[in-house]
């Protein structure tokens, strides 16, 4: 008992001294592994200088943070403001791509060298067989238009590659004649053109419609225009103001209410008035549907109402309605001559910024698919290219 009384007092139980010994033996490894740690470090390092400079190979470590790019980058310069989208199929459904279309900037001077572009919009329900007088009539004039299709959702294109129509179909839903959604079609197309600030002049054509003079003619007839072409007049009879709805008031009067033809051409400005209305929108939609053909007042009244002196109150695309019934004459292989394509541009009056003019109608529809081989042969001579 006195021997073991003394050595705890003496601070030496032998218990403590065996987890000091090893305690110091553990810290000792410790320092071991960090010392080889340390040149294994140096080892590497001294490894990747000279591999890259007498290599010049950069090690797996380097070549992944060399690579690391940041989660967000600002986006700088007009590039994204001034280029047309890369692709149509876009995923905006119709609210905000209306929104996205109808911004319009306040400042009216470019501050880039801005070219302006005919949007060429056509409104099909799937196939385009006149699509080769297109191509011909558009070549050669490229950055000076652009194409959009809006088709039977449905209907899948096989245009190649090297066609000017090749990926220009836009998102689309099922248009009915005579009602909302067909004018629904119309603000699609006139919206995706909006998308390219570029386009300036916004033609709606069909799958049936033809140029009826060349290229350059069509470009400067539109661009050099004080108007825009939307056929806008009031009609007393049953078909015209026979088709007003009193419900309609008081956005539109009776006095106000105007029909007119579904093929127009108008300006930018007039685009985006199209695009963002919902005034007339909601008036139409509920109180004119068949007998009532929206698509045949919707825009005449609206933009009559909102722009009529911008209007020059009559189409661009020339129809023979001669044959009566309720659409215009469709025209076959045999029906396209010398004298008849004479007869469709000549023999014409009308008012162009104010003064005479003989060239009215620059586009001519319906012809038939039939119609391409002698559109194609008689081109040249009589339309012009």
């Amino acid at each position: 008992m006195q021997s073991r009384a003394l050595a705890t007092e003496e601070g030496k139980d032998p218990a403590n001294t065996s987890r000091t010994n090893h305690s110091r033996v553990l810290h000792l490894r410790l320092l071991q592994i960090f010392g080889l740690f340390l040149v294994l470090c140096v080892a590497f390092s001294v490894i990747s200088v000279y591999m890259t400079k007498r290599f010049g190979v950069s090690t797996t470590l380097t070549s992944t943070q060399s690579s690391f790019q940041p989660c967000y980058e600002e986006v700088g310069g007009l590039d994204p403001w001034i280029k047309p989208p890369s692709t149509l199929l876009h995923t905006m459904n119709d609210t905000e791509l209306f929104w996205r279309a109808s911004f319009v900037p306040k400042v009216k001077k470019y501050p880039f060298q801005r070219v302006p572009k005919i949007a060429f919009m056509f409104l099909t329900k799937g196939p385009m067989p006149l699509a080769p007088l297109w191509e011909r009539f558009l070549k050669g004039h490229e950055g000076l238009y652009s194409i959009y299709i809006h088709s039977t959702p449905s209907y899948r294109p096989g245009f190649p590659a090297s066609s000017v129509f090749y990926r220009r179909q836009i998102p689309s839903k099922v248009a009915e004649w005579g009602r909302m959604s067909m004018c629904d079609a119309e603000r699609r197309l006139l919206a995706n053109a909006l998308l390219d600030i570029s386009n300036e002049r916004f033609i709606l054509l069909s799958e049936s419609c033809i140029p009826l003079y060349n290229f350059s003619l069509i470009y400067r007839y539109t661009m050099n225009s004080k108007h825009s072409f939307t056929s806008a007049f009031d009609d007393p009879g049953p078909f015209g103001r026979g088709r007003y709805n009193p419900n309609m008031k008081p956005e539109v009067t009776i006095s106000q209410w105007r029909k007119g033809s579904q093929w127009f051409e108008v300006s930018r400005k007039l685009a985006v008035s199209m695009v963002e209305d919902t005034t007339y929108y909601r008036k139409f939609e509920e109180f004119c549907r068949p007998a009532c053909y929206s698509d045949e007042h919707y825009f005449p009244t609206m933009l009559t109402i909102r722009f009529g002196n911008l209007l020059a109150n009559r189409s661009l695309t020339w129809v023979d309605w001669s044959r009566g019934g309720y659409h215009p004459a469709t025209f076959g292989k045999s029906d396209v001559t010398e004298a008849f394509l004479q007869r469709i541009i000549s023999n014409h009056k009308c008012i162009y910024n104010g003064h005479p003019s003989s060239t009215c109608f620059l586009f001519g529809r319906k012809f038939a698919p039939s119609t391409l081989e002698p559109l194609l042969r008689l081109a040249h001579k009589h339309l012009g290219f």
